[in-house]
C-alpha cells in the first residue's frame, strides 16, 4: 500500500491511496473459506460448495468490504502519523475509470485542512467586565417581597390601591395570553392604574403597552413577549381580572427570620438586607460572568481572522446526516454553523496554547460542589463525605455526565483565563443597568 498527499492549497489537500492485491488478498481468501464452510446452496451439501461458485457469488462484495476496512484504518493511521489537522471527514473522490479488476486499486480523498492562525487575548478591545451590586432599591424591594410572600392574602371584591391582582394579559393578533399577578404600583402609566381601581372579578380592562411600565423589559415578564418585540411595543392588550387580594404584610420577626434562614442566622432588618445582598450578588456574579464569556467569545471571533475550506465543508455537510442535503440546503447549514466552527477552532487554539486540562480530581470536586448545592436547596445542609462520594461516583459512571461536567469545568477555566489575559474595562452597575447592557442599551 502506498499513500501520498497532494497539497492543493493551504486549506485543501488530496490523499491518494494505492492498494495492491497483496494488501487484501489473504484476508479475502480467509473470508471466502469461512463462507465455503457455512454456505447452504441448493444442490450441494453444506461445506461442499465448489470454491469457484463461492467466488463467483461473493468474491467482489467481500473484496470491496475488506478494501474499505483497510482504507479506513490506513487513512486514519496516516492522518495521525502525519499530524494532519483536518475539518470534517475525508471525502472520497469519484473516478470514472475505476475498476475492481485492476491490479492496483487507487482511491482519492479530499481533505479540508484547519487554518493556521494566532489568537491574541491581549488585543485592544472595548469589552466591559461588569460587577453587579444589589442597591438599596433592590434590597427594599426584596424585603417587601418577602413580607408579602409570607403575609396573609385577604380576598377582595373590588380593586383598591395596594391590592394584589391576578389576571390574564391578552392580544390575539400578537399571540399574547399570559396569566400573571400584578400590583398597581408596577405601572408607570398612572391612567392604567386608575383604570383598574374599582373593577371587580371578571371585568376586562383595555390597556396600552406603550409607556405602560418604567422599563419595556417588564413587558417580557408580564406579557411574555420576546425582547425584540418588547421595545417600543405599541398595541392594546386586555387584562381580565381573575382574583383580588389585599395583602397583610408579615412582620419582620425572629420567627420569620428563622423560617427563612434557620435558627439565629439572621436577627435584624440590617442582617436580613445583608443576607439578601450576599445571595443576590452571588447570583448576579454568575450572570455577569456568563455575559463576559459571551462577549469575549464574540470579540475573538470578530478579531481573529482566518479562512476556512468553505467549499469542502459545504460538500461534506451534504453527506453527514441521515438524509443527504442538496447544495442549497448545505449552503444554509454552513452559514448557520460557521460562527460556531470558528469559535471551536479558536477555543482549541487557546486551550493548547495555555495548556488547559481537566483532571479527574477536578471533575470529582466540581461534581461534589454541585451536589452539595442541590442538597442544600432541599434542606440537607450537612451531608456526610461518604454520602457525597457515593453520589459523585454514580454521576461520574455515566459518560454523558462526564462530558457535560467536563465542559462546565473547562468553561470555568476559560473564563478565569479570559479574566486574567483579556484587558477589559471594569464597571460597577445595578441589576437594571446590567439588563440594559446585556441587550446593548447601556453605553
Amino acid at each position: 500500500m502506498n499513500i501520498t498527499k497532494e497539497q492543493v492549497d493551504a486549506l485543501n489537500a488530496i490523499v491518494k491511496v494505492a492498494v495492491s492485491k497483496e494488501d487484501y488478498a489473504e484476508k479475502v481468501e480467509t473470508v471466502l473459506a469461512d463462507y465455503k464452510k457455512n454456505a447452504s446452496i441448493p444442490g450441494f451439501r453444506k461445506g461442499a460448495v465448489p470454491m469457484s461458485l463461492i467466488k463467483k457469488q461473493y468474491e467482489k462484495a467481500i473484496m470491496a468490504d475488506e478494501v474499505n476496512k483497510l482504507l479506513q484504518q490506513s487513512l486514519n493511521d496516516y492522518l495521525v502519523q502525519e499530524k494532519l489537522d483536518i475539518l470534517g471527514n475525508p471525502l472520497p473522490k469519484e473516478t470514472d475509470d475505476f475498476s475492481w479488476d485492476a491490479d492496483i486499486l487507487t482511491f482519492e480523498f479530499e481533505l479540508g485542512l484547519a487554518p493556521e492562525f494566532t489568537v491574541d487575548l491581549s488585543a485592544k478591545n472595548k469589552l466591559v467586565e461588569y460587577k453587579i451590586v444589589a442597591d438599596d432599591a433592590l434590597l427594599n424591594e426584596q424585603v417587601e417581597r418577602i413580607q408579602k410572600q409570607y403575609g396573609k392574602l385577604i380576598p377582595q371584591t373590588v380593586v383598591a390601591d395596594g391590592n394584589e391582582i391576578k389576571g390574564t394579559f391578552a392580544n390575539e393578533e400578537k399571540g399574547i395570553n399570559n396569566s400573571t399577578v400584578i400590583t398597581l404600583d408596577v405601572f408607570k402609566d398612572k391612567k392604567a392604574a386608575k383604570a383598574l381601581i374599582g373593577k371587580t372579578i371578571g371585568d376586562v380592562v383595555t390597556l396600552k403597552t406603550k409607556g405602560l411600565f418604567d422599563d419595556d423589559h417588564k413587558l417580557m415578564d408580564y406579557l411574555k413577549v420576546a425582547h425584540d418585540d418588547a421595545h417600543g411595543l405599541d398595541i392594546e392588550v386586555t387584562f381580565t381580572i381573575e382574583s383580588i387580594d389585599a395583602i397583610e404584610k408579615a412582620e419582620l420577626t425572629a420567627d420569620l427570620f428563622n423560617k427563612l434562614f434557620g435558627e439565629g442566622v439572621v436577627t435584624s432588618l440590617e442582617e436580613l438586607k445583608a443576607k439578601i445582598k450576599e445571595d443576590a450578588e452571588a447570583q448576579f456574579a454568575q450572570q455577569a460572568d456568563q455575559k463576559f464569556l459571551n462577549d469575549v467569545t464574540d470579540f475573538l471571533i470578530e478579531s481573529t481572522s482566518f479562512d476556512l475550506p468553505s467549499d469542502f465543508l459545504k460538500r461534506w455537510i451534504q453527506t453527514v446526516g441521515e438524509t443527504p442535503l442538496t447544495p442549497e440546503q448545505a449552503e444554509v447549514e454552513y452559514a448557520n454553523s460557521e460562527k460556531g466552527l470558528r469559535y471551536q477552532l479558536i477555543e482549541n487554539k487557546v486551550i493548547l496554547a495555555n495548556d488547559l486540562q481537566v483532571k479527574f480530581e477536578e471533575l470529582k470536586d466540581f461534581t461534589a460542589s454541585l451536589i452539595k448545592k442541590q442538597m442544600a436547596q432541599f434542606g440537607q445542609l450537612n451531608p456526610s463525605d461518604e454520602e457525597i462520594d457515593g453520589i459523585v461516583a454514580r454521576v461520574l459512571s455515566n459518560q454523558d455526565e462526564i462530558k457535560r461536567i467536563s465542559d462546565q469545568v473547562m468553561s470555568e477555566k476559560m473564563l478565569n483565563l479570559f479574566k486574567d489575559k483579556v484587558k477589559a474595562k471594569s464597571k460597577e452597575v445595578n441589576y437594571q443597568d446590567f439588563i440594559k447592557a446585556m441587550y446593548g442599551e447601556l453605553k
